[in-house]
């Protein structure tokens, strides 16, 4: 098969690979039918994480079930089926608890970015469609394997609630997905931090009130400004920047929550000013596949379209432009046909 190779900074090649094999009987072996370059995927690529020995790349995927393991009863060959980026048999204590993504055998998708995919733990981490879905939704299906669940997390560990005021710092896929999740949830006023022209329009469609084009002080002030004097109700961060949690827990008000779902890259909270802010903190990585049946849903009944987040489409032969036209911000995501 072919799939992505990251070798080093600004490096990402399209090589021949071996195909996946069926290593444990919990495991399924999925033809992509769509994947995708992630906003994480960049951290490496601009050299701001190690990367050691070349490896493959991508973590979110939708396919067709080729194969399974002898454990694996849940999903057949044949059948489309959404997973997320950490796997989890769903049934330890961690994931009864809604929090699959720290499942005592979670195993971190990293080679999506391919023809082929072996999914570990494909007893509780795959779910299929009821019928194979028209390719129109496959966009969509895809941003639920990560960006909208982890954008629907991000909602749900800030406590979004029916008449809340919610502010969504960054405009990337994950923060586009944060404003769909808000507006489900029902906050009655959302305000998106974003200083792009093409995404603040899509944050409006998908129920942003407010744009907030500030950053920084100047940001929590204007914040502050729409919020009569006091912030936010919820702040959803979606970023992972030292400057996005800093804007996050400054946005909230006195009692409010926030909810960090952008990996934290030289992040420090200072637990004195946490501490007399009374503003709760929650986040991590998302738990997608407790959400993963409901957004299934939304997205086939047409109730969401996060597949609206990809606005540029490429044949997976392409994916090195998918990577620099994310970095350069000419695109906000990167659809990868295979």
């Amino acid at each position: 098969m072919r799939g992505a190779v990251i070798h080093a900074p600004g490096d990402v090649r399209f090589e021949t690979l071996d195909d996946p094999k069926i290593l444990h009987p919990t495991d399924a072996i999925i033809r992509t039918a769509v994947t995708c370059v992630c906003g994480s995927d960049l951290w490496p690529w601009r050299g701001l994480e190690p990367i050691g020995d070349a490896h493959p790349m991508g973590h979110e995927y939708v396919g067709f079930v080729e194969e399974v393991g002898s454990e694996v009863t849940a999903v057949k060959p044949g059948q489309f089926v959404v997973g997320s980026f950490a796997t989890s048999d769903d049934t330890c204590a961690n994931c009864r608890n809604g929090f699959q993504s720290n499942c005592v055998h979670r195993e971190f998708m990293s080679t999506c970015q391919a023809d082929y995919v072996r999914i570990p733990n494909a007893q509780g981490t795959l779910v299929a469609t009821g019928e194979v879905p028209s390719e129109e939704l496959w966009p969509g299906l895809l941003a639920v394997s990560d960006v909208m669940g982890t954008g629907w997390w991000a909602a749900d560990a800030a406590g979004v609630k029916p008449g809340s005021t919610a502010v969504v710092v960054g405009d990337g896929a994950v923060g586009l997905s944060a404003v769909i999740a808000a507006k489900e949830m029902g906050a009655e006023r959302i305000i998106a931090m974003s200083r792009h022209e093409s995404r603040q329009k899509l944050a409006r469609e998908f129920g942003a009130t407010d744009i907030v084009t500030e950053r920084g002080d100047d940001g929590i002030a204007r914040v502050k400004d729409l919020t009569g004097g006091i912030g936010a109700d919820s702040v959803l961060e979606c970023v992972g920047t030292a400057q996005a949690m800093q804007q996050a827990l400054h946005s909230a008000r006195p009692g409010g929550d926030v909810g960090f779902v952008g990996v934290p890259h030289e992040v420090a909270v200072d637990g004195q000013e946490l501490f007399f802010s009374h503003v709760g903190l929650r986040g991590g990585p998302a738990p997608v596949r407790r959400y993963l049946p409901d957004l299934i849903d939304r997205v086939v009944t047409g109730r969401i379209d996060p597949g609206k987040v990809f606005d540029l489409t490429l044949p997976l032969d392409q994916v090195a432009e998918g990577y620099r036209a994310m970095d350069e911000r000419r695109a906000i995501k990167a659809l990868l046909k295979p």
